[in-house]
């Protein structure tokens, strides 16, 4: 690789690293809020926070890696252009495909990183993750033995209990239950425990009231009890391990049978080729963007304020092209046979960089044509 490849690449991979830095602790703290938020209110340890912060890590590195490859792409090439590097070097004889051969090994060395993240790092975090939400799901402690503080179980469960015992015993405690609409109950005891009976889950209320209002009829019945049992087993979930979904099995294993994976994973045969062709097309998508955001700059000429018209333009380009690969991965769901789809953004991304390339390459070639005509 010849001295100014090298200095292009390490520009590009520099900024690469910045921008993938900046973009992932901005997801990563807006995504921290609602799960700090979420873990820390069930009564979980700060520990579990990290480790679910961790787990998602790789999914949200996948989501920033285009967008920091297109903005390190476009940062790079802006910059040679307004200190006159790229200016020098065409008046040297390097061409716009001679400089487009750094930036298309920048995109490979990021498809290069993609394919890792995708086909193997990704499915093994969101794998680890859904077993551990379950577990979390399933911790008694952290969802109902917390003192003093209203938790919601669900959405339509609020349980309170003032004091838990060394012994366990749980003291003044408060279960509202709204999950029938047409009849919402408030119970409330002395004390309650809870105990296992197989695979269900039981709270034993002892001296206290329940009282049950009915929402069509408008009236309120209430009933005291020395000793009432309320099975809790819907609100603290399943002992059964999560159903392994596409998106937690790795790459080799969804390569066959794909009615099997489906059947399996309550998922459809769209849902599993969708999955399978994404992971082969994001990496694309990153060489293209980063192609993309080179090629389009090329198209300026220089200027002290910059080539930032072309930004807006190549950044356009970039949100049309991945617009198309939404609408395009609903159809592949639809219909597993559609999957060649998901290549066609990539497709077109690599022939608009090609396009663009060649009309940098000739930027005469419309006054000539128009001249001949003209003649003509």
């Amino acid at each position: 690789m010849a001295r100014i490849d090298r200095y292009m690449l390490s520009q590009l991979l520099v900024m690469f690293g910045f921008f993938s830095l900046v973009l992932v602790a901005l997801f990563w703290i807006n995504r921290a809020v609602v799960l700090f938020d979420r873990l820390i209110g069930d009564g979980q340890s700060a520990m579990v926070f990290l480790e679910f912060t961790a787990l998602g890590l790789p999914k949200l590195i996948v989501t920033v890696l285009p967008i920091a490859t297109f903005s390190a792409s476009v940062y790079v090439t802006n910059r040679m252009t307004g200190e006159s590097e790229l200016t020098v070097l065409q008046a040297a004889g390097a061409g716009p495909w001679r400089l487009a051969r750094p930036v298309f090994v920048f995109g490979l060395c990021v498809a290069a990183m993609m394919t890792v993240l995708s086909h193997f790092l990704v499915p093994m975090a969101e794998g680890q993750l859904k077993q551990r939400e379950a577990e979390v799901s399933r911790n008694l402690t952290a969802r109902l033995l917390t003192a003093g503080v209203f938790l919601h179980p669900t959405d339509d469960v609020t349980f309170y209990t003032r004091e838990i015992d060394s012994d366990g015993v749980l003291r003044d405690v408060f279960l509202s239950d709204r999950r029938n609409r047409e009849e919402g109950v408030i119970y409330t005891a002395a004390e309650a425990y809870l105990t296992r009976n197989g695979d269900a889950t039981t709270l034993i209320m002892v001296n206290g009231m329940a009282q049950r209002h009915n929402t069509v009829s408008k009236r309120l019945a209430t009933a005291k009890f020395r000793d009432f049992s309320f099975d809790i087993s819907p609100l603290v979930g399943e002992d059964g391990a999560a159903n392994q979904t596409p998106r937690s099995m790795i790459t080799p294993e969804l390569l066959w049978n794909w009615p099997a994976i489906a059947a399996r994973s309550g998922s459809s045969e769209g849902d599993v080729a969708e999955e399978l062709h994404g992971r082969f097309a994001q990496p694309l998508f990153c060489l293209v963007a980063a192609m993309i955001g080179f090629a389009t700059l090329m198209q300026g000429s220089f200027s002290r304020f910059g080539v930032w018209r072309e930004a807006v333009i190549a950044f356009a380009l970039l949100i049309a092209i991945d617009g198309m690969r939404g609408t395009l991965v609903t159809q592949v769901r639809e219909a597993a046979a559609l999957w060649p789809l998901l290549y066609l953004p990539a497709l077109i991304g690599a022939l608009l960089s090609l396009a663009m390339l060649w009309q940098a390459a000739h930027p005469g070639w419309t006054r000539r044509v128009a001249r001949k005509e003209s003649r003509a």
